[in-house]
């Protein structure tokens, strides 16, 4: 009998040795934190557009307000255009759809106006048919008339729609067509003959009702550089010069 329980004891011995290395084991497991696990950071970057709050660039939809530009003519079709300028708002408002991944597609509506000066000695007139001419200074006497200047101007309700792609970081390039309501055309004449100041102003111009441009931009942040295009023509056939082709540069804010 003692050799029997000999045999137990040892045997008993045994499985608890075997035993406590399992434990230890299983132990060290269970107090083992878990392993960190990579989550996607909610608030991470996203394509934030200009002018946006961050709430609004992780939408897809929003409403938008952008596109201040003020630019100088470099290219005319007609010679006896000196320069011009423009300035205007693309968007007042528009639909920006943001694909979240660096894309941006808008459709606004915004407003533009541009002006072109008349090189001297020239002037433009319109006659009692609304047709629009260049005409000479009363007097081409250098020493009699001056401070003079003949601008025409036009004044847009414009429709752009534009593409927006993220290059790198803050820096975007931008395209789009633009179809131009242009609602009002006036010629405006200032000179002074014999220390006598004359202004006049011809409205009721036979401007082109609808024309299209083309522009791009290539923006840093809140700041860019855009190029604009203008195909169409100024005035209807036969009412007066044929003002087109111009193109503009200039600088572009919040695009």
């Amino acid at each position: 009998m003692k050799k029997i329980a000999l045999i137990f004891a040892a045997m008993f011995a045994m499985a608890q040795m075997n035993a406590a290395p399992a434990d230890a084991a299983v132990n060290a497991l269970e107090n083992a934190e878990a392993p960190a696990v990579a989550v996607p950071d909610e608030d991470g970057p996203v394509y934030e557009h200009p002018f946006k709050d961050d709430e609004e660039s992780t939408r897809h939809w929003s409403i938008t307000s952008n596109g201040i530009y003020v630019g100088l003519g470099v290219k005319h079709s007609y010679d006896l255009i000196n320069n011009s300028v423009e300035a205007g708002m693309l968007n007042i408002a528009a639909v920006n759809y943001n694909s979240l991944h660096g894309q941006n597609l808008s459709l606004g509506v915004g407003i533009h106006h541009r002006s072109y000066s008349i090189k001297r000695p020239h002037m433009l007139k319109r006659d009692d048919n609304s047709v629009v001419t260049a005409s000479e200074y009363p007097s081409l006497n250098v020493e009699e008339i001056k401070d003079r200047s003949s601008n025409l101007n036009m004044w847009t309700v414009q429709f752009p729609l534009m593409f927006t792609q993220k290059i790198y970081k803050k820096l975007d390039i931008t395209v789009a067509g633009i179809m131009n309501w242009n609602t009002y055309a006036r010629v405006d004449n200032h000179y002074e003959l014999n220390k006598i100041e004359h202004e006049t102003r011809y409205k009721n111009l036979k401007q082109e009702k609808i024309n299209f441009d083309f522009m791009g931009a290539l923006s840093c942040g809140a700041v860019g550089i855009y190029c604009r295009y203008s195909p169409g023509k100024f005035f209807k056939d036969g009412y007066g010069p044929e003002v087109k082709n111009t193109w503009t540069l200039g600088l572009v804010l919040g695009l």
